[in-house]
């Protein structure tokens, strides 16, 4: 058989990037082996401590220079796989899996809804089921209903794995697809990685046609194991929201789905990361399905796939997205379960001595190794400055020759390497920020798992959502504590440097305020924000059709979400807000629905006017087509880092958002100013001056009549009126309802909104 052929595409970086790269990791490595050899204190001269500490500090440097160094040896050559075209006709049978635990119908609904409206070329070579270890009977009914299949799991004993594999045991596609119960495939899914499976039987030639590869060509042993897409979301995450960031920065997790598991395809150790994956049931049953005995069955199960051979490809195409975790205790727990789970799967693995892992792929899992002790790198770095400055305890002994000679050029173009090779998702200032959040609750539970003490209990992340988040500036006690040390030491190394001209202390003022940013960052991060919402707005363009009483209206939606929708029309239109009801058409290249409504606020927006508006029902196909609407889209959160984002930007924009108070229109009617004289039945001038369709309010001068009928100019149209007796000049119109749809009564509004947007 021939050789496998190199099919991956490059995204080389271009020479300029290169030089940065390579310039970058020379001044590192000369900054290393500075620090290693001519920094540490002696402990003759400044005691053990000072030698500890020291030692502590260039350790958690040289580890976090191999950890660059590996970063940019994966983002500088990033592989993805071009996508065969292939004919419809060899699109296999393929299973899909949506693993869940306990989370609610509903929750499950939208997700398997999603699965069923995915493009295929044969439907019924798909085949969806929930696979619940809750053995729940609403959950049966749910598969019943929806028209898929599903396996109930009494008394599993392996979690997430028992049940995926109780699963696999029962069916047969040679294809199968695994989703989070939370995850919502977009309709492209399986078209987009599917195709992938070929790439062993396919070949690309020059004019970017794809051809059958011939027998020689084709290699035996060159198998596709999986295809990950990245883990996207629809709501934002914690980071996002709570530092009032959705339009500025990506979700915490882009960075690792779009670039670093990208990146490590040159190395075939892309992470399966259990949802949003299609793998191969050969794959699977090679290594005895899922990966049990671990809480991280799925990076486990990837790594020992990848050992027997099979070639996995992570590909930068969002085709599903979930909920987020949107407490931060369940931020927590989440990560401490990733971090102890990784320690665990690399031991169970056997990486270092495992013959059948490649050494590229051994120094990628590696680095996964490393990046869970990045949080106990990041207290030493924290702390450093505040032994030296506060307890007079040296770190690091070198002159301010060095420093700008060594230090500075190493931590200029290390900086410089990263941007060019991060791209615009993730900076270092950022990454510091995460890390200074929760690093607190990820040092003892990293350091007790790499001394094999385990955790007995784990919970899954929760996927329930309150309305109104509560605060955990509990949670951020070590933070304060530190925040306070870090500020002392900076008035004192400020007074100090001012008293004595040093200089070189400007590198120790420095190190504090970056610190002291990521520490404020962190208290803002736990004191949370409020949530008035239970579900999630995406913005969009959308045209809608609005019916009432035989007449119809056009908007195009601004944003919307399960519970309502908020419509942008050229004019002023009257909406039913009580018990009437009005009918909503909604409508996009692939979905319709027709939805039950009503009107709860409206406020003007420049020359147009925006009408929030709730539903009050839907079912059936239209609830179905509605949530494919809301969910069978790009998500409307930042996805790249905003040119915005600063240090002072991003304290200033916390300060000014938690400060503000947000006042919510009641305004249930459009008040449409009018300011014109108008005449009574029997010839009296009155200055009206703005109407919402039942009530008008007049000019309160003289002595006005508690009924009137005003006759629109130019008509026989009279509007009957009725003082309220609320407010001065105030009529409730009695026939309303009559006037509503008359010509002259909407040519009054029209014409008055037509002379008052001319004016703004």
């Amino acid at each position: 058989m021939g050789k496998k052929i190199k099919i991956a595409k490059q995204e080389k970086k271009g020479t300029k990037e290169k030089v940065w790269i390579v310039i970058a990791l020379i001044s590192m490595a000369v900054y290393i082996g500075w620090r290693l050899f001519f920094t540490i204190p002696d402990h003759n001269v400044y005691g053990w401590l000072a030698t500890i500490c020291g030692i502590c500090l260039a350790v958690s440097e040289t580890i976090s220079m191999l950890e660059g160094t590996e970063h940019f040896a994966r983002l500088g050559k990033k592989s993805e796989p071009d996508m065969p075209v292939v004919p419809f006709g060899w699109y296999p049978d393929v299973d899909i899996l949506i693993a869940t635990h306990n989370e609610e119908t509903e929750l499950l609904y939208k997700t398997v809804n999603g699965c069923r409206h995915m493009d295929y070329p044969d439907k019924s070579k798909v085949h969806i089921y929930i696979c619940d270890d809750g053995n729940r009977p609403e959950m049966a009914e749910l598969s019943k209903k929806m028209r898929v299949g599903y396996f109930g799991l009494a008394d599993n004993k392996e979690a997430k794995a028992g049940n995926l594999n109780h699963a696999i045991g029962k069916t047969t596609s040679p294809w199968i697809v695994t989703f989070d119960s939370d995850m919502i495939p977009t309709h492209n899914f399986l078209m987009e990685t599917v195709p992938y499976i070929f790439l062993p039987r396919m070949k690309k030639k020059k004019d970017g046609s794809w051809e059958e590869r011939t027998e020689e060509e084709k290699n035996e042993k060159y198998k596709i194991g999986f295809i990950q897409t990245p883990q996207s979301f629809y709501n934002p995450d914690m980071f996002q929201y709570n530092f009032f960031s959705e339009s500025r920065i990506p979700n915490e997790q882009d960075f690792f789905f779009r670039e670093i598991n990208v990146g490590r395809n040159n190395a075939n150790a892309p992470i399966y990361a259990g949802s949003n994956t299609l793998i191969s049931r050969e794959a699977l049953e090679a290594v005895g399905g899922i990966a049990t005995g671990t809480i991280t069955e799925d990076f486990e199960t990837g790594i020992k796939i990848q050992a027997k051979g099979y070639s996995c490809y992570a590909v930068d195409k969002t085709l599903a997205h979930g909920l987020a975790p949107t407490d931060i205790d369940n931020l927590i727990k989440q990560r401490v379960r990733w971090g102890r789970g990784c320690i665990t799967s690399l031991r169970r693995t056997n990486l270092l001595f495992n013959p059948h892992i490649k050494l590229n792929a051994k120094i990628s899992y590696l680095a996964c190794w490393m990046y869970w002790w990045t949080f106990f790198r990041r207290f030493i770095y924290i702390v450093s400055p505040i032994l030296f400055i506060l307890f007079g305890i040296p770190v690091v002994i070198c002159s301010l020759k060095e420093l700008i000679f060594i230090w500075l050029p190493s931590y200029v173009l290390y900086n410089q390497a990263l941007k060019v090779t991060s791209g615009a998702i993730r900076n270092k200032r950022w990454s510091n920020t995460v890390d200074t959040v929760i690093f607190p609750y990820m040092i003892i539970p990293v350091l007790l798992e790499t001394l094999f003490i385990r955790q007995k209990k784990f919970n899954v992340t929760s996927k329930r959502r309150d309305i109104v988040r509560r605060s955990d500036i509990m949670l951020a006690i070590p933070q304060m504590i530190l925040l306070v040390f870090d500020a002392v030491a900076l008035v004192m190394a400020v007074a100090g440097a001012l008293r004595t001209q040093n200089y070189g202390a400007a590198v120790i003022i420095y190190w504090l305020v970056l610190n002291a940013q990521h520490l404020i960052m962190a208290l803002f991060f736990m004191s949370g924000r409020r949530n008035l919402r239970t579900t999630d707005r995406f913005y969009a363009e959308v045209p809608v059709e609005i019916s009432y009483q035989g007449k119809q209206y056009y908007g195009l939606t601004c944003d919307f979400s399960e519970t309502g929708l908020a419509v942008l029309c050229d004019k002023s239109i009257y909406m039913p807000h009580g018990e009437e009801q009005m009918s909503i058409k909604i409508k996009t290249d692939r979905y319709k629905a027709k939805l039950d409504a009503k009107c709860v606020h409206v406020q003007k927006k420049g020359d147009k006017w925006k009408y929030g508006i709730q539903i009050t029902g839907m079912d059936g196909t239209d609830k179905d087509e509605y949530f494919q609407i809301l969910y069978d889209r790009d998500h409307s959160l930042a996805k790249t880092m905003s040119p915005s984002v600063s240090m002072i930007d991003d304290i200033f924009l916390n300060v000014q958002r938690r400060s503000a108070h947000t006042k919510n229109s009641k305004r249930q009617l459009p008040r449409i100013e009018l300011n014109r004289t108008m005449e009574t039945a029997d010839g009296k001038s009155i200055r009206v001056l703005n109407c919402n369709y039942e009530y008008l309010l007049v000019e309160a001068s003289g002595e006005l009549p508690d009924k009137m009928e005003l006759r629109i100019p130019g008509t026989e149209t009279v509007m009957k009126c009725v003082k309220t007796g609320q407010k001065a000049g105030l009529y409730y119109l009695d026939n309303w309802k009559e006037l509503l749809f008359c010509d002259a009564f909407e040519q009054l509004f029209a014409l008055s909104e037509a002379k008052e947007n001319k004016v703004s």
